[in-house]
């Protein structure tokens, strides 16, 4: 099993929520979001006019895909509680199945995993234990 959480995704005037992945593997500089075409469609991030071109090395070799500095607000949503709002670098991938948190959102958004195998996880600033959403 994985980390899935439920997240409203702000950009300007329009929002989603979708089920994003917590990929501790993920690494980057600052608080970044994956997300695919469909979901920027969306969000009006595509086409990709404002976004500059990136190429992302991944394990599965390196990555095409266009970067949004600071461009949206992303949030937790559960059922009795939600995350403070991060500014967060959007980066579009045409590979995307589902959106992918980085470690650095992970930080920003208090998300301490308990057990990635059973799909665990709490806000740092709580001890109730969570699970994962269904994908």
């Amino acid at each position: 099993m994985a980390v899935r959480l439920r997240l409203r995704i702000k950009v300007d005037e329009k929002n989603i929520d979708v089920i994003a992945l917590l990929n501790s593997g993920f690494e980057a500089p600052t608080p970044q979001l994956l997300i695919s075409i469909d979901n920027a469609k969306t969000l009006s991030l595509w086409p990709p006019e404002e976004a500059h071109e990136v190429v992302l090395e991944t394990a599965g070799g390196p990555l095409r895909a266009w970067f949004y500095p600071r461009k949206a607000m992303v949030k937790i949503l559960t059922e009795d509680s939600e995350s403070k709002e991060v500014l967060t670098d959007i980066i579009v991938s045409p590979t995307a199945d589902e959106p992918l948190i980085s470690d650095m959102l992970a930080e920003e958004l208090e998300i301490a995993v308990e057990s990635f195998g059973r799909g665990l996880w709490r806000f740092r600033w709580e001890q109730k234990l969570r699970k994962s959403e269904k994908r």
